[in-house]
C-alpha cells in the first residue's frame, strides 16, 4: 500500500487546464481536468487548443488532488479534454483517489463505448478506467449535429451514458 501511494504522488497528467467549479461538465458541481492531446481532431470542436499532444503542461496528479479537496461542495470530477483515453494510467491513478473522496466520474471521450470496449481489452487501465465511470458522454462531436439545448453534450451523436447502470443491466442505458 505504501509503495502505491508514492508512485501516484509521483504521477503526472499533461493537461490544457482546469476549472474548480463547473455545472455544465456534468451532473452537480464539478472539478473538471482537461487532458492535453487528441487524435479525433473534430471540425468545431469548442477545446480545439487541448489537440496538440505537445501543448499543455505537465501537472502533477498530488497537485490536481489537493486542489480537489479544497472543495466540499464538490459532486463529482470530470475527465474531459483533448482526449483522457490518450493517458489512461495516469487518468486511472486519479480516479482511484477520486474515488477514495466518495465524489463521481464524468468522462468525455471521442471514441464510442463500444469502441472503448474494444481499447479495454487490451489495455487494462482502460478497462479499470470504465470501470470507475459513473458517466460517460461518448463519440465524437459532430458539427452537424451541433445542439445548444443538450446537457454535458455538444452534438446529437453523442450519448450521456449511466455505467453504473449500464454494467447492472448488461446493456447501455442513458441518463436522463
Amino acid at each position: 500500500m505504501m509503495l502505491q501511494a508514492k508512485k501516484w504522488k509521483k504521477s503526472n497528467l499533461r493537461i490544457a487546464g482546469i476549472i474548480r467549479e463547473s455545472i455544465v461538465d456534468g451532473p452537480g458541481i464539478r472539478f473538471t481536468v482537461f487532458g492535453q492531446g487528441c487524435p479525433h481532431n473534430c471540425p468545431g470542436c469548442h477545446n480545439s487548443a487541448t489537440h496538440d499532444f505537445k501543448g499543455g503542461y505537465d501537472c502533477s496528479i498530488e497537485k490536481i488532488l489537493n486542489e480537489i479537496d479544497k472543495n466540499p461542495l464538490l459532486s463529482g470530477v470530470t475527465f474531459s479534454g483533448g482526449e483522457p483515453m490518450c493517458q489512461p494510467e495516469e487518468f486511472l491513478i486519479l480516479a482511484r483517489e477520486i474515488k477514495k473522496r466518495n465524489l463521481d466520474i464524468v468522462i468525455f471521450s471521442g471514441y464510442t463505448f463500444e469502441e472503448l470496449k474494444i481499447m479495454a481489452q487490451d489495455n487494462s487501465s482502460i478497462h479499470e478506467l470504465l470501470l470507475l465511470t459513473d458517466y460517460l458522454i461518448d463519440g465524437k462531436f459532430m458539427l452537424t449535429e451541433k445542439d445548444l439545448a443538450l446537457n454535458f453534450r455538444g452534438s446529437r451523436n453523442q450519448r450521456f451514458i449511466d455505467m453504473n447502470l449500464t454494467r447492472k443491466s448488461g446493456h447501455i442505458v442513458l441518463a436522463e
